[in-house]
């Protein structure tokens, strides 16, 4: 199986890419409305936490669970018809959501969103990065994340146009599913073509290829993921304000937006490598100075830069794996990666909540700190190794 573009290696496919990059924008504004909505309507329903959060874990399950499955779907469908198939379903799903609002009936639908929409958004990652000249893979991949996190961060705020009750927040998530679908249809002729006769790679195969950069993405997820639910129960520890951590939260989002091509243009410069091990090593020095810094005004600075060296670890681990795989690994490669995310989103942040009950607010950079530490280390002995 191998990847093909109908034009020369060194031309940017800019028709293809925007259009590709289009579709999984307004994928990631459904999907950052979805959740949010979801949480709220339960909320006024009466359920407890604990179920919330059992019933949002479904999705990243369904992600970890259809992974491995991705690759021969795209052998046996066509990845753009399969990418299609998915955009459709993922509207469909999440139209049953909205008739069904009932926190049972739920954890299978959420389950299946994320079954349904993980293809949708790993091949529109494989076609990126098919489609971009190595000379320009960095800024490239940048663009793509930092439009991947304004739509995410995009999401919520539509809920403050269109509210959180009855059908109207479902119809914008459902047409934006079909939106994407129409972007998709509009460009998919000029994608990368799946080729059947190269030696197939298996997801869990891929994962010794590359154990590294599988580990990066699991500590990028979970430093995310454990940020956006803990640094709040970190800040009330030290007396800060709900409004002041949300402020917060919201410069460190900014951080992962604005900061993604610059690092992108870095790594067309140094390497990825290189960039992702300066990511990492900031990242550690971020969890070092948060207990000093969280009660002055430095912190503003330091979540900002922290939003863009965490995130920043994702992107440079995406352009190595445009560097280093073609054909039937790339796809195994994208779908582990997702596995990963999903993994790190899973394990991580209660990980990190366990800590932080034992020995108390200081768990979160201390474990973070501790995770990122590891994955510095490994990075330089396998250096050394090789």
């Amino acid at each position: 199986m191998a990847l093909a573009g109908s034009e020369s290696d060194e031309t940017v496919q800019w028709a293809a890419i925007t259009g590709v990059i289009a579709t999984v924008s307004v994928f990631a504004i459904a999907q950052g409305l979805s959740y949010p909505l979801l949480s709220f309507i339960l909320q006024r329903q009466g359920v407890s936490p604990a179920m919330i959060g059992l019933s949002a874990a479904m999705t990243p399950v369904g992600f970890i669970l259809s992974s491995p499955l991705i690759p021969g779907l795209a052998r046996r469908f066509g990845a753009g018809r399969t990418a299609l198939t998915c955009a459709a379903l993922s509207a469909l799903v999440l139209a049953l959501i909205g008739w069904t609002q009932n926190v049972y009936l739920w954890f299978p639908l959420r389950f299946l969103i994320g079954v349904v929409t993980n293809p949708l958004y790993v091949l529109s990652e494989i076609w990126v990065i098919a489609l971009a000249p190595p000379a320009r893979r960095g800024r490239v991949m940048g663009i793509y994340s930092t439009i991947i996190s304004a739509g995410f961060a995009a999401g919520p705020l539509c809920l403050l146009g269109v509210g959180t009750e009855g059908w109207p927040p479902f119809l914008v998530g459902i047409l934006a599913f079909l939106f994407c679908g129409g972007c998709l249809a509009v460009v998919v002729k000029r994608l990368p073509k799946v080729d059947e006769a190269e030696n197939k790679v298996s997801v869990l195969g891929f994962i010794p290829m590359a154990w590294l950069l599988m580990s990066a993405v699991i500590v990028a997820a979970g430093f995310e993921q454990a940020i956006l639910a803990l640094l709040p129960v970190y800040g009330t520890h030290h007396g800060i304000p709900e409004a002041r951590m949300s402020a917060l939260l919201s410069v460190m989002i900014a951080g992962n937006i604005a900061m993604q091509v610059p690092l992108g243009l870095l790594a067309e410069r140094l390497t990825a490598r290189l960039v992702r091990f300066g990511c990492v090593a900031v990242t550690v020095l971020g969890c070092v100075a948060l207990p000093a810094l969280i009660e002055t005004p430095l912190i503003w600075v330091c979540v900002f830069i922290w939003g863009a060296v965490s995130y920043g670890i994702y992107t440079m681990s995406i352009i190595e794996l445009g560097e280093r795989f073609t054909g039937s690994a790339l796809v195994a490669g994208n779908a582990a990666f997702s596995l990963m995310w999903g993994f790190g989103g899973i394990v991580v942040p209660p990980l990190t909540g366990g800590v932080m009950d034992v020995i108390g607010a200081a768990g979160l950079p201390v474990t973070l700190g501790a995770i990122c530490a590891a994955l510095a280390a490994a990075t330089v002995v396998r250096r050394r190794v090789l």
